[in-house]
C-alpha cells in the first residue's frame, strides 16, 4: 500500500454526521430495527449538542465579521490621528478575541461530547437485511452437503456419534492441564491433535493466498486502544477484551494495550489515516493469529470443549474496496469461506443475519454454520460482514478517486475459517465407529499422507 499518511482528522461521527443532521429521524428508525432494549442514540443529547454547536458557529461568524470590520476602522482612525477613538475600538476587538477563544474552547468540548456519544452507536443495517430480534429471525440462504451438493441435508452417521471432546481426548485434547495453567475455557492440544490443528490453519492460508488472491500477513497480537476504536471494539466492548497493562500488574493504566480479539483489528487498521490511490483497490489481506476474548456476556454457553474459548486460532480475511464493489466483495468473501468447507467435505449452511443478530460494525452479515453430528445442529464457523464506510470513517481510511477527490473506502472482514471450530467439525464428521478419525483428503499432504488418526 503506497497511500500517503495523514495526521488524524477529527470526525465525531462514526455514522455520516451529515446524514444525522439531515435526517435524524430516519437514522433513529433504522437503528431501532436492531431491536435493542436500550436506545443506541441519546437523541435529546445529540439535538442539544447540535443546537449549541450551530449557535456557537453562527455567533463565531458574527464575531469574526465584526472583528474584521473593527480592525479596518482602527487603521482608519489612526490614520486620521484619532487615537483615543482607536483605543476604544481596540478594546472592543480585545473583548471579541476573548469571546472567540471561549467559543472555540466550548466547540472543542462539544466535539468531544459528540464523539463520546456517537462512538457507541452501531452501523446502520442495509435496507434488505431482515428485521428481527435475534437468531430466530435469520434467513437461510443455502446449504451444502458433500456428495449431494446444494440444498442437501447432511447424511447421518451409521452409528451414535461421539462429541469432539471424547474423540479429541484420545488424540491429545487436554483440558485439565489447560485449566491448571490458565483456568477454564482454554485447551492444550498434544500430538496428533496439535498437528491436525496446524494442518487446518496451513491449508486455509494456502487456499486463501494461492487461490483467492489474499496477501498473507503477520501482525501484532497486542494493539493500542486507538486501533480497537478504529474497527469498533472500543469503547462499547471493552469488557470482552483482555487488557495488557504496560509495566506488568503494577504498571500505569495510561497507554494500556489489548490482546486482539481477531486479526480483523490489525489488518483493517493497515489503512488508518491513509489516502490510497484508487488503483490499489481492492486490497485483500489474510492472517493466521490467535484470538483472545473474555466472552463476558456468554456465561454458561458452550463451556465444555473447544466451541467457545478465551483463546482460539482463526484465519482472517479482510478486504478494503471501492464503495461500488462492497456487495460484490461480500459475496466473493462468503464464497472464499465456503470453498474451505467444501474442500474439507464438511456440511454447512449460509445464513443471512437479521438486524438484531448482526455485529456492531456490520451493515450486512452472512454466517456460515457447519454441521456437528454430536449436537445434531449447525454451528457458526465463519461470519462475513460488509461494514461499508463505518470503520473507514472511524479510521479516516480513504482513497483518491478519478476526479481527484477523496472518498471513504469500504471495509469487509470474515473468517476463513475459525481453526478450532473447523477442528471440532472434522473430528465429529470424520469419526469412525471405533473412535478413529479419517483424515480429509485435502489435509493429507499436511500430515505426511496419513489417512487415519
Amino acid at each position: 500500500m503506497s497511500g500517503g499518511r495523514l495526521a488524524p482528522a477529527y470526525n465525531p461521527a462514526m455514522l455520516d454526521i451529515h446524514l444525522l443532521r439531515r435526517d435524524l429521524d430516519a437514522v433513529v428508525a433504522r437503528l431501532q430495527t436492531r431491536q435493542s432494549p436500550q436506545p443506541y442514540l441519546d437523541v435529546q443529547a445529540f439535538e442539544r449538542l447540535e443546537g449549541e454547536r450551530k449557535g456557537l458557529q453562527v455567533r463565531t461568524e458574527e464575531l469574526q465579521a465584526r472583528r474584521n470590520s473593527l480592525s479596518r476602522q482602527i487603521g482608519q482612525l489612526k490614520g486620521q490621528g484619532r487615537h483615543d477613538e482607536a483605543e476604544a475600538v481596540m478594546a472592543e476587538v480585545a473583548a471579541i478575541k476573548a469571546e472567540l477563544e471561549a467559543a472555540a474552547a466550548r466547540l472543542e468540548q462539544i466535539q468531544d461530547e459528540l464523539q463520546a456519544l456517537l462512538l457507541a452507536v452501531p452501523n446502520l443495517p442495509l435496507p434488505d437485511v431482515p428485521v428481527g430480534p435475534d437468531e430466530s429471525a435469520n434467513v437461510e440462504l443455502r446449504r451444502w452437503a458433500p456428495g449431494a451438493g446444494y440444498g442437501a441435508d447432511p447424511a447421518p452417521l451409521p452409528f451414535a456419534p461421539r462429541d469432539h471432546v471424547e474423540l479429541g481426548q484420545r488424540l491429545g485434547l487436554d483440558l485439565e492441564t489447560a485449566a491448571k495453567l490458565s483456568g477454564s475455557r482454554f485447551a492444550v492440544l498434544r500430538g496428533a491433535l496439535a498437528r491436525l490443528h496446524r494442518a487446518l490453519a496451513q491449508f486455509m492460508l494456502d487456499v486463501q493466498t494461492q487461490e483467492h488472491g489474499y496477501t498473507e500477513c503477520y501482525t501484532p497480537y497486542i494493539v493500542t486502544a486507538e486501533t480497537l476504536r478504529g474497527t469498533g471494539q472500543l469503547p462499547k466492548f471493552e469488557a470482552d477484551l483482555f487488557a495488557a497493562r504496560k509495566g506488568g500488574a503494577h504498571g500505569d493504566d495510561e497507554g494500556s494495550l489489548y490482546l486482539i480479539p481477531t486479526s480483523e483489528v490489525t489488518l483493517t487498521n493497515f489503512v488508518r489515516d491513509t489516502i490510497l490511490p484508487e488503483a490499489e483497490l481492492p486490497i485483500k489481506l489474510t492472517a493466521h493469529t490467535p484470538c483472545f476474548r473474555s466472552e463476558a456476556g456468554a456465561a454458561g454457553r458452550d463451556t465444555r470443549g473447544l466451541i467457545r474459548q478465551h483463546q482460539f486460532d482463526k484465519v482472517e480475511m479482510v478486504q478494503i474496496v471501492h464503495p461500488q464493489q462492497g456487495r460484490a466483495a461480500l459475496e466473493e468473501m462468503t464464497g472464499h469461506a465456503e470453498a474451505i468447507l467444501q474442500r474439507l467435505g464438511l456440511p454447512y449452511r449460509v445464513v443471512l443475519l437479521c438486524t438484531g443478530d448482526m455485529g456492531f460494525g456490520a451493515a450486512r452479515t452472512h454466517d456460515l454454520e457447519v454441521w456437528l453430528p454430536a449436537q445434531g445442529t449447525y454451528r457458526e464457523i465463519s461470519s462475513v460482514s460488509l461494514c461499508g464506510d463505518f470503520q473507514a470513517r472511524r479510521m479516516q481510511a480513504r482513497f483518491r478517486n478519478a476526479q481527484g477527490k477523496t472518498e471513504l473506502v469500504y471495509t469487509l472482514n470474515g473468517s476463513g475459517l475459525a481453526v478450532g471450530r473447523a477442528l471440532v467439525a472434522v473430528l465429529e464428521n470424520y469419526q469412525n465407529a471405533d473412535g478413529t478419525i479419517t483424515v480429509p483428503s485435502a489435509l493429507r499432504p499436511y500430515l505426511g499422507g496419513a489417512e487415519r488418526l
